[in-house]
Parts: structure tokens; sequence; C-alpha cells
């Protein structure tokens, strides 16, 4: 089969492939949007966690040491 032949048939299957998916899509830009949010809020929570858990453990410690 020429190369130029077998580019069109792979051209007209692709193109025929890409209009029955576009029935399943899913809206992505929404779906996107939440994610993103809930993964920047999700990584908010665990610094600050990080710092509090940190912070009460160190305090403690600092009281506790009296020099001598």
């Amino acid at each position: 089969m020429h190369a130029d032949v077998h580019h069109l048939l792979h051209t007209v299957a692709a193109a025929e492939l890409h209009s029955r998916a576009d029935e399943f899509r899913l809206p992505r830009a929404g779906l996107r949007t939440r994610v993103g949010w809930t993964l920047v809020e999700v990584g908010l929570r665990l610094t600050t966690q990080g710092r509090e858990a940190t912070t009460t453990v160190n305090a403690p410690r600092a009281a506790a040491f009296h020099p001598a």
C-alpha cells in the first residue's frame, strides 16, 4: 500500500474514532478545577498540621529546660 493512501485511511479512521469518543467524554474543565482546588486545600491542611505538630512537640522541651 502506498504511504499516502495509508496515511489518508489512518486519518479518516482516527477522525471517526475521535467523533465516537466525544459522545462519552466528560466535561473536564469543571472536574479538573474541583480536583485542583481540593488538592490545594489538602496540601494547605497538611502544611498547617505539620507546623502545629512541631510547635507543640518542641514547646514542652523548651519550657522544661532550665540551665543550671
